[in-house]
């Protein structure tokens, strides 16, 4: 009796052997997404400038090398360093000999109004959201075009604060640089098209995350205030926004370019 073969479950969405960097995933969203990515077969660098990751990604990393076969490794930068960010990208490149896609999630955050905030500090929030996104694109694309490949992947995290000023939550600074990174996903997906470099952003809604729950020990209203403001009635996840990234970085997308995910419960839908 011949045994049947098992064929894989939608293979458009497989990472098998694909190389990719998260920034910003020492922890949290960009964490969990590069979790995501050791699932769906991809060896995953972590960028982040926490001296250490969370304890958790240990515990992820050894979970992709006994149960995935895939690796995940951490280094310790800046995104604003822009010439060791250059070598640092080189030699992952190097080391693999290919280099598919990026997930650039790092990023800062600060509440303050716009008659107190300074200029050190809107300059502080630019040189990290946008800048050091754009450096980080930049990096990771001149090894794509270096090494010759058919393309790759790029998903920049945006968020729905860069569509729409958000009632009840005092950053103009940090609106105005997720604005900026839609904006830039757009820019480098049309000079990148020509290279099979694809650039999408993702923009997501409220995610409780550990700086959430700290915020919302100090304003306790907020928790229903934010889930109140979208269709759903509810607060989103990190895991909600990992088949986001593994859809992106895979040819399951390979036909979008330019494009902004947005995954904030209805809340720009009203």
């Amino acid at each position: 009796m011949a045994t049947s073969v098992e064929k894989p479950v939608l293979p458009e969405f497989s990472l098998k052997d694909k190389v990719i960097i998260v920034s910003g995933a020492a922890r949290g969203l960009g964490l969990v997404q590069a979790e995501a990515l050791l699932e769906a077969g991809a060896n995953v660098h972590a960028l982040d400038r926490l001296p250490e990751p969370s304890p958790d990604f240990a515990v992820i990393a050894e979970r992709a090398k006994k149960e995935y076969g895939t690796s995940l490794t951490y280094y310790r930068i800046d995104v604003r360093e822009e010439e060791k960010l250059n070598d640092l990208v080189k030699s992952i490149a190097d080391e693999h000999g290919r280099l598919d896609g990026l997930i650039a999630a790092a990023g800062i955050q600060q509440e303050t109004p716009a008659l107190e905030y300074t200029g050190a500090d809107v300059d502080k929030m630019m040189a990290t959201n946008v800048t050091g996104v754009f450096l980080t694109a930049q990096a990771v694309a001149r090894q794509m075009v270096r090494l010759g490949q058919k393309g790759g992947s790029m998903a920049l995290i945006a968020s729905m604060s860069g569509t729409v000023a958000n009632r009840g939550l005092i950053c103009p600074a940090y609106n105005a640089s997720k604005a900026a990174v839609i904006q830039l996903g757009r820019n480098l997906a049309s000079e990148w098209g020509e290279y099979g470099i694809r650039v999408n952003t993702i923009s997501p809604g409220y995610i409780v995350t550990a700086m959430t729950e700290a915020l919302f020990d100090k304003y306790p209203e907020r928790r229903a205030d934010w889930a109140n403001g979208n269709m759903l009635g509810r607060l989103s996840t990190p895991n909600e926004y990992r088949g986001a990234a593994v859809f992106l970085l895979s040819d399951a997308s390979s036909f979008m370019t330019g494009s902004d995910l947005r995954i904030d419960g209805g809340h720009c839908a009203w």
